[in-house]
């Protein structure tokens, strides 16, 4: 490429408003993705699979947890997470849910909210991949009003016995510990719960055709009996403290969309300069460079957009609406630029051979996931107004 070329796929070349580190991050994680996850994942999706042999090279590069600091976590700022999300989401929205789940919704709320024996028990662990974590926090019934679950918590003597469901749960089938959100008396607490205790099951959901390449699942509680030790002792202030968990997620996926995003136009790119239809290729026709522009300036948006969020972060200055308007904009934009990216493959779009319909598939559970699109609108619209809508 030509000294002032622009690339493609970075149009307003936000790569040169990265740090040094920044940049050798994402390098990492990039080279990981084309080496070690694109040969791989195309048969974990199809066979509904989750690639968990890659978890120890994921925790080797100290891609979980990679935002907090001790406990063998890497202490990366906010945008370097925000790449790490891109580039794994670029392989497949699989692979960063995982890696999403396990850092900001498991291991932020033990090292934000649980007690120190708490924090040295898992934590190192779950950065070196030993332990995996999942988040029982959506029900059954729905889960865009978390404030309304039925899960609870009573105690009994020093114990505390839990009884409830958990529906949609990343890494559930798999995982070793469970941040499990009840109903106490005195509000909504946060307990830890591991594999093996009596009266926990955790099943598979099958014949999902999105995110197939996520271990996926529901948790069913019947009369679980945890210690009083189990218990996040921070966790006191109603469903403030998983919301705060979800803030931290929805972070990253405003970044992983964008990865998933980028692949389409690489992909649809290349397909259009080599198909010759009426004898010239496809990418010297009016309407597709057209659509291929569209891909490209809602891709540039959500970059910014991004970038901007994750300054504000490393800052201190970030704030839940902030997070809601990115997740709506960049899903959305991303959605939109697979689902035209597949449709510009013609009839080939259908393969998965080609990775438009594997991102637009996974995205229609990311759009979804953490938050609903309405949600986050009317999360900015109380903004705007100072009204509740909900």
């Amino acid at each position: 490429m030509p000294a002032n070329a622009l690339n493609p796929l970075d149009l307003y070349d936000v790569r040169a408003s990265l740090s040094e580190e920044e940049r050798m991050v994402q390098d990492s994680v990039a080279r990981f993705v084309d080496d070690a996850v694109l040969p791989i994942i195309r048969p974990h999706f199809e066979n509904h699979t989750f690639p968990q042999e890659l978890v120890g090279e994921l925790a080797g590069l100290g891609l979980l947890g990679s935002s907090l600091e001790g406990f063998g976590c890497a202490g990366m700022n906010a945008v370097s997470y925000g790449l790490i999300c891109q580039e794994l989401e670029r392989g497949d929205s699989g692979l960063r849910s995982f890696v999403s789940v396990q850092s900001s919704l498991c291991m932020y709320p033990i090292y934000t909210y649980g007690s120190e024996e708490q924090k040295q028990r898992y934590l190192p662990r779950m950065a070196k991949g030993e332990v995996i974590g999942a988040f029982g926090l959506t029900e059954p019934h729905g889960g865009s009003d978390p404030a309304n679950m039925k899960t609870h918590a009573k105690r009994r003597g020093g114990d505390w016995v839990l009884n409830g469901a958990k529906m949609w749960i990343t890494n559930s089938p798999i995982a070793d510990v469970f941040i499990i959100w009840a109903r106490a008396e005195e509000g909504i607490r946060g307990f830890l719960v591991d594999r093996g205790t009596k009266g926990l099951e955790t099943p598979e959901i099958e014949n999902k055709f999105s995110l197939r390449a996520s271990a996926t699942g529901a948790i069913f509680l019947n009369d679980v009996i945890v210690p009083d030790a189990a218990l996040l002792p921070g966790t006191t202030c109603g469903i403030k403290a998983p919301l705060s968990c979800l803030t931290q997620a929805r972070y990253g996926i405003t970044w992983g969309v964008i990865g998933a995003a980028q692949a389409c136009l690489k992909e649809v790119l290349e397909y259009s300069k080599t198909r010759i239809l009426f004898n010239r290729p496809l990418a010297a026709t009016q309407a597709i460079q057209i659509r291929l522009a569209e891909m490209s300036r809602k891709i540039t948006l959500a970059q910014l957009m991004s970038l901007q969020l994750g300054r504000l972060k490393d800052q201190g200055l970030m704030s839940p609406s902030h997070v809601s308007l990115a997740k709506w904009n960049n899903c959305r934009a991303a959605i939109e630029v697979a689902r035209d990216a597949r449709d510009i493959l013609g009839g080939s779009g259908i393969s998965a051979e080609y990775v438009p319909i594997r991102h637009a598939l996974n995205l229609e559970s990311v759009i979804t996931y953490e938050g609903t699109e309405t949600i986050h609108q009317l999360t900015i619209g109380r903004e705007l107004t100072g009204i509740n809508a909900f």
